[in-house]
């Protein structure tokens, strides 16, 4: 295995964020259609906050949303992994997956191929209770995602970071609870 991977799957490989990927994942962060159930587009600034959060996640408790990159072309194709989230909820603080692929790589299965490895990683290796996954109701390509990794949902809720937004503000949570526990 390369050593500039925490581990891989079968056709990614997870690392730590590097300086070179903030320009990266800006130009992702920038795209319309990745962004669809978003309610905006992130700076620059916002990205790199993003990568700062990550990375301080990271030194702090060893996992995070994980730059990823296709093992075979070398390339990075967007984020994928587990981070801690506290927004104002009753299910919160937690940890949840996430998962953010450059366009031209969807619908290859590296979503839910990524998403089960980082399930494996959190249970097996950190040993996490349970892993809980956030999206808009009218995200079904990301609800589809956590039903085929093992995710059950537990709720629809009113996301407070997206109140004043009507079309995403209602939200899916899911869960799914480590089996070795």
């Amino acid at each position: 295995m390369n050593n500039k991977y925490i581990f891989t799957s079968k056709r990614l490989g997870f690392r730590n964020w590097l300086p070179s990927d903030t320009e990266k994942l800006f130009k992702l962060n920038s795209d319309k259609e990745v962004m669809e159930f978003f309610p905006f587009l992130p700076s620059l600034e916002q990205t790199e906050a993003l990568i700062e959060k990550m990375t301080s996640q990271f030194e702090k408790y060893g996992f995070c949303y994980f730059a990823v990159d296709e093992l075979e072309t070398n390339e990075f194709i967007g984020f994928i992994g587990i981070a801690e989230q506290n927004f104002e909820a009753d299910f919160t603080p937690c940890v949840d997956i996430g998962w953010r692929l450059d366009k031209k790589y969807w619908g290859k299965g590296y979503a839910s191929e990524g998403a089960k490895r980082c399930l494996e990683f959190a249970f097996e290796e950190k040993g996490l209770d349970a892993i809980k996954s956030v999206a808009p109701k009218i995200n079904q390509k990301s609800i589809r995602v956590m039903e085929k990794i093992g995710m059950q949902h537990v709720k629809d809720f009113k996301h407070p970071a997206l109140k004043d937004d009507k079309r995403l503000e209602t939200c899916v949570l899911y869960e799914i609870k480590n089996p070795m526990i």
